[in-house]
């Protein structure tokens, strides 16, 4: 909001579209803007759950997962994610106890597949990875001198991997072999 001229202009986003929108008027009534809680910070890192920009619960996507944090089993709805109106929150909160129900409409809760490992005869036990994991999946095992993964809290997402020097960090089911002899059936063709 700003004086152009003797009138007030408002410039905002529409976010639905990217467009910037500018509009004239001669008066202008805002409200009180609203800002994420103090402790969110602290429940965020609790949870594992990133931020966004402005300090609200992000979600995995907008569009298409907008309930949903990149954490697994967890959801955001309401004003924890963003400034909202009641029908707003209302509905996001209803699409986030619908994606709870599904989760738990099934005689088994599925995990994904795709988790770390740890090769116990490759590990230095240089512990490389343990800080490196944002999902805190990873312990060092003081007895075998080895890091282990607990798969319940791991996501996947390789960052283990990557650190490894020894490359005894490995992804079920995409361990390095698995994706040389992938790449290569690639590359033979017919």
């Amino acid at each position: 909001v700003f004086q152009n001229n003797g009138k007030v202009t408002v410039w905002g986003v529409d976010t639905l579209t990217g467009k910037d929108i500018e509009i004239n008027a001669d008066m202008v009534v805002l409200a009180m803007a609203m800002e994420p809680s103090h402790q969110t910070d602290e429940l965020a890192k609790q949870l594992k759950i990133a931020l966004d920009k402005d300090g609200f619960l992000a979600e995995a996507h907008p569009k298409l997962r907008p309930v949903e944090s990149v954490t697994g089993g967890l959801f955001v709805a309401g004003a924890g994610q963003a400034p909202k109106d009641i029908p707003e929150a209302v509905a996001q909160a209803s699409g986030a106890a619908s994606k709870v129900q599904a989760m738990f409409s099934g005689d088994v809760l599925h995990q994904e597949p795709i988790v770390a490992a740890v090769d116990e005869e490759l590990c230095s036990g240089c512990k490389l990875c343990i800080p490196i994991c944002p999902y805190d999946a990873r312990v060092f095992d003081e007895e075998k001198g080895i890091v282990s993964v607990n798969e319940v809290l791991c996501e996947g997402c390789g960052s283990c991997i990557a650190a490894c020097p020894s490359g005894a960090a490995q992804q079920k089911n995409f361990t390095d072999d698995q994706i040389y002899s992938m790449v290569n059936t690639i590359l033979e063709g017919d």
